[in-house]
């Protein structure tokens, strides 16, 4: 009874809220925030971040170039040629640029370093009472709400002055590797019946490396493994402030909210198979194709990512996960920084035939697109293809992906919400017109 009761009301819902195409190309709805083609409609302005990937001709066309990102007006690959000449803490040194505007000093990173890890470790009784004792099936739900909770930990949460923003961002920033570990592991115990192993962070180690140690029983990872999280981690930490999980940052910063709120909600943004979900949704399509195809057959494969495209196989949406972005369209350079990288791993894991099964998908999806779309389609490679082929060489499970992708936006999230209280200031506000049975607009 009560399911054909709910039923009943899908129907009736759909009903009365359908609105066709023709009403909103009529109104001239901006849909998603795009103009009619496909560029973002401009709501602000950041010095945080930057992303290019076309240029817009006389007749407001988009023109396809090679993607371009930008931290503080840095290239990406500048900074990270830069930062792996010195080994050590690049994502540390990234969030402090992305923060406060410079690559750090020895001084200020040290200073920097030392105050994250006054504040690294959660109390006992928050681990247990908060994390250990209700764990959640899913990691990222289980993040919103432990982020939420430690408002009851600050002495001053509603206080929006700068110095108490940097100082719970940084509270936040510090704290967050050990809730993503932590959340893993109890919902691990309660829901999939596997042992409880809680590690506290080392000291001395990175971020990076804290993660492989309080993940892995053994505690044990190589260089190279440290070094290739690591810089996963500095290429996701900033996309600029229109993607949807920072904007959100900025809409829910607008109202003078608290920061664990509004990092809350960045986080259930960012959960979306549509924006961080997407290197999971890669995992399960190149397990999809192995299942139903020779993926190192290359025509064999062809035949079935076209399949993929054209809606007859795998989830039937026509997408190829890990192809394609909404502002990239010759190259996303995180992709391209991160496939160097894979291949170095790869070879480490003795896993050469598996990234060559990515590296072929690329491929055959630039193919694709030209044969079905026309000579003058362009689709790339997004950072998602590369990223959970990486994660999965480093043994990290599945339902962690997507959290990993939070905590490397968690100083941009900080960022650009101190951007928004301190330097625009006004509500966000949007329009919504109203309209009626025949789309006629109420006055």
């Amino acid at each position: 009874m009560k399911s054909d009761f709910i039923n009943e009301l899908g129907v009736m819902f759909t009903e009365n809220n359908y609105i066709s195409d023709d009403i909103y190309n009529k109104l001239n709805v901006k849909r998603g925030l795009r103009n009619k083609n496909g560029t973002g409609v401009l709501v602000g302005l950041t010095k945080i971040g930057s992303v290019l990937g076309y240029s817009i001709d006389k007749d407001g066309k988009k023109v396809p170039s090679e993607g371009k990102l930008y931290y503080r007006g840095i290239p990406i690959e500048k900074l990270v040629a830069q930062f792996r000449k010195e080994k050590t803490f690049c994502f540390e040194k990234t969030m402090f640029l992305l923060l406060f505007g410079k690559v750090p000093s020895n001084f200020e990173l040290k200073m920097f370093i030392s105050t994250l890890k006054e504040y690294q470790h959660l109390p006992d009784e928050f681990i247990e009472d908060f994390i250990l004792r209700k764990p959640g099936t899913d990691i990222m739900n289980q993040l919103q709400r432990s982020v939420l909770c430690l408002y009851t930990l600050d002495e001053n949460p509603d206080d929006i002055s700068l110095s108490n923003l940097i100082d719970q961002s940084l509270n936040l920033i510090a704290k967050f590797p050990s809730l993503l570990v932590y959340c893993y592991q109890a919902c691990n115990y309660k829901h999939f019946n596997k042992s409880l192993i809680i590690h506290n962070p080392v000291e001395e180690y990175s971020i990076a490396q804290n993660i492989l140690h309080m993940l892995r029983s053994d505690n044990n990872f190589t260089e190279l493994e440290a070094e290739v999280l690591d810089l996963i981690l500095v290429i996701h930490a900033e996309h600029g402030g229109g993607n949807n999980s920072t904007f959100t940052s900025h809409v829910v910063s607008s109202t003078r909210t608290d920061t664990y709120s509004s990092i809350s909600a960045s986080i259930g943004s960012l959960k979306g198979p549509m924006h961080g979900g997407a290197n999971s949704m890669v995992t399960k399509m190149v397990e999809d194709i192995k299942k139903n195809t020779n993926p190192y057959d290359e025509v064999k494969l062809k035949e079935y990512l076209k399949k993929i495209f054209q809606k007859e196989v795998f989830d039937k949406k026509g997408r190829i996960y890990g192809m394609g972005h909404a502002v990239y369209t010759i190259s996303d350079p995180r992709a391209v920084i991160l496939k160097k990288k894979a291949y170095e791993l790869a070879k480490e894991k003795k896993a050469l035939e598996e990234f060559e099964l990515f590296s072929s998908i690329e491929k055959l999806t630039r193919e694709i697109g030209k044969e079905l779309k026309g000579k003058n389609f362009e689709i790339c490679a997004n950072v998602d293809l590369y990223s959970g082929f990486v994660y999965k060489l480093l043994n990290i499970p599945q339902n962690i992906f997507t959290p990993l992708f939070a905590l490397s936006r968690i100083a941009s999230w900080n960022a650009h919400r101190m951007e928004q209280i301190l330097v625009d200031k006004k509500l966000i506000r949007p329009a919504y017109k109203a309209i009626d049975e025949n789309g006629n607009v109420f006055l």
